[in-house]
Parts: structure tokens; C-alpha cells; sequence
């Protein structure tokens, strides 16, 4: 009890608890679905006046009846979703918020560290930070040469002959940072991914591989290219794109991103799309590059995992360089293909 307000667990698999706490969000305008880990509500009278969910480190989906704000149940909330977080072993967090609520997370301790105006900012908080994560990368990126540095941010899943034609073409042009999209949530495992996109393009002296981490197209700045997250693709497509923008390419030197056209997903081409729109305000140049072509087709990783599931290889070592196809064809990737096969998923 906290000022005749009981603090609950909500039942994430229990459908009347979790739409008791849809319901709350949607009088705020905001959405829930149970992509989350944890989720918590305070009641009065047991009516919900205020709700907060975990999702691995983003605290996010919070909301406090209008009546009752400033009367602290904001940091009740937050301070329950953290003590779980640190009974699971994680001591760093973001919030996802709008951002004329950013004020009242900073007022508990979370620096900002991006905001899109007027969709989303993300602050964070706990061991860790935005600033020690560039100058891990500075250290990692120390051996490339600091003038005309360029960067990719590749997903790889998997890696493709377009991902190496487009990493050639950038090479030829930049010294370049190659950044692999850390979170674990493709159909092949990142250990695997970054290890075949640098095998792919070790012949490059110009060019680092580093993983993305925490802070590039992760569930904090990008819930929604892994799943439909409550939040619009313009609010994640720009927050990343800004993030990277004002953080992450000053702290490296970077000046330009290279991408590839996207015909085919509407969350990539929205992304580029905010990346053309944020970057020139940061001094910072999108080039966007055709994408490479095998028989007159683009070539993609879907097309590539489509091909698996039709057992037609001779058409995935038509796609892919000579280390991906090994990874495929190996006993270490049957997990991997079957997963491939069952699934319709898009990464």
C-alpha cells in the first residue's frame, strides 16, 4: 500500500488484466501490446491511475491519471520496473517517451540523449551511456585514418553479394565504418552475422567492423524493425536517425552514410527517408546507392531466405559470396535453416 495505492504485477497472459491496462493507455492516446517483459500497474479502488512495462533495458508505456499527477506515482512505477530489471541482471535503462513528458524523466535522473520532434525522445539512465559507447567505438575504430570517413549500418541476415557490392563502392570512395546490427532478434544469430559480414570483406584494409550495439537500430531507438511496436515508424525511423546524426558521427568523424535503395520494405524506405530529411541539418551526407542485381532482379537477403525455404541453393550461391554459402551449407547453420523455413519473418 502506498497512500491506499496497491502496486501490481499485471498478468501478462491473463487477456482482462491486459486489457484493463490497454484500456488506461488509451486515454492518453497511447497503444500496449505485450512485447514487454513486465509490466506494472498502481490502483486505487481497483481502478488503474497509473502503468509502466519493461522490455529487456526500455521502460516504456507509461501513464498517470490526470487527476493524480505530480503526486510522485510516476517514480513509484519507475523504481519498481528498475528493481526488477536489476533482478534480471540489467542495470541500464532507457525511456521512451513523448517529448514534452521527457522533463519528468529527466527530473529522475534520465539524461536525454535524442528526441524527434514531435513523436518520441529517448533518455537513459544506470551503468552505461551514450558517451562511454562512442568512445569504445573511437577506440575500436582507432587503426582507420580520420579523414573522409564514411559509414554502413548493416543487418546482414544474411550477408549478401548486394551487401558486399554496396560495402565495395563505399570503400572505394571512404575509409569506412561498417556497423552490425547487434540485436538478437533475426533469424541468424549476430555472433554469426558479424562474422561472416567481416570474413565477406576482410580484403578491404579501409574499412573497420564494429557492432552496432545499444544505440543503432536496437529495441531502445528501433523497437518497430523487429516487430509492430506501439509507437508510429516515424517516431523510431527519425529518433534513430538523429541519434545517430548528433552522437554517434561526430564522436567517429563520420560525414556521409552509405544505404541502398529500397524498393521492398516500407520500414527501410521510411528509414531512409528520415535519414535524408534529419542528416544535412548535422552536416552530415546520405548517399544512397542502387542496389546490385543478379538476372536482372535486386539482390536482398529476403530473396536470399526465400530461396532456402525453396531448398533451391544453386539460387543462394547466386546471391551470396563464397563464406556465406559455406555458413549455410554447414552443420553449425541446420538450427539456423530450419528457423529460416518456418518462418515468414522480414529480418
Amino acid at each position: 500500500m502506498w497512500n491506499s495505492t496497491t502496486l501490481r504485477r499485471i498478468n501478462l497472459k491473463r487477456p482482462s488484466e491486459v486489457a484493463d491496462v490497454r484500456r488506461f493507455l488509451e486515454r492518453f492516446g497511447l497503444s500496449f501490446d505485450t512485447v514487454v517483459d513486465y509490466t506494472v500497474a498502481l490502483y486505487r479502488e481497483d481502478a488503474i491511475v497509473a502503468t509502466g512495462s519493461l522490455a529487456g533495458e526500455v521502460l516504456r508505456n507509461f501513464a498517470v491519471d490526470e487527476t493524480l499527477q505530480g503526486e510522485g506515482l510516476t517514480a513509484t512505477v519507475i523504481s519498481e520496473l528498475m528493481r526488477e530489471a536489476a533482478a534480471r541482471g540489467v542495470y541500464h535503462y532507457f525511456i521512451y517517451t513523448r517529448p514534452q513528458k521527457a522533463h519528468l524523466f529527466a527530473s529522475l535522473g534520465f539524461a536525454e540523449i535524442a528526441r524527434a520532434e514531435p513523436f518520441a525522445a529517448l533518455l537513459e539512465s544506470g551503468l552505461g551511456s551514450v558517451q562511454q559507447y562512442c568512445g569504445d567505438l573511437q577506440r575500436q575504430t582507432s587503426c582507420l585514418p580520420l579523414e573522409n570517413r564514411a559509414a554502413i549500418v548493416m543487418n546482414g541476415n544474411p550477408f549478401t553479394l548486394g551487401h558486399l557490392a554496396l560495402v565495395r563502392t563505399a570503400a572505394s570512395q571512404s575509409n569506412l565504418i561498417l556497423f552490425v546490427v547487434s540485436e538478437d532478434r533475426s533469424l541468424i544469430p549476430f555472433a554469426d552475422r558479424f562474422r561472416l559480414i567481416r570474413q565477406g570483406v576482410e580484403d578491404l584494409p579501409n574499412v573497420v567492423v564494429v557492432p552496432g550495439g545499444k544505440y543503432l537500430i536496437s529495441a531502445a531507438t528501433f523497437p518497430g524493425y523487429f516487430t509492430k511496436g506501439a509507437e508510429s515508424t516515424a517516431a523510431q525511423t527519425r529518433l534513430d536517425a538523429t541519434l545517430f546524426a548528433s552522437r554517434i558521427a561526430p564522436a567517429l568523424g563520420i560525414k556521409r552514410r552509405y544505404v541502398g535503395e529500397e524498393p521492398y520494405c516500407e520500414v527501410t524506405a521510411a528509414y531512409n527517408k528520415a535519414m535524408a530529411d534529419i542528416f544535412p541539418a548535422y552536416g552530415l551526407q546520405l548517399q544512397v546507392m542502387a542496389r546490385a542485381e543478379a538476372d536482372g532482379e535486386v539482390i536482398s537477403a529476403s530473396k536470399v531466405r526465400a530461396a532456402i525455404r525453396r531448398d533451391d541453393w544453386s539460387a543462394v550461391a547466386e546471391l551470396v559470396p563464397a563464406t556465406t554459402l559455406s555458413y549455410l551449407r554447414s552443420d553449425q547453420a541446420q538450427p539456423v535453416i530450419e528457423q529460416i523455413k518456418t518462418s515468414d519473418s522480414r529480418h
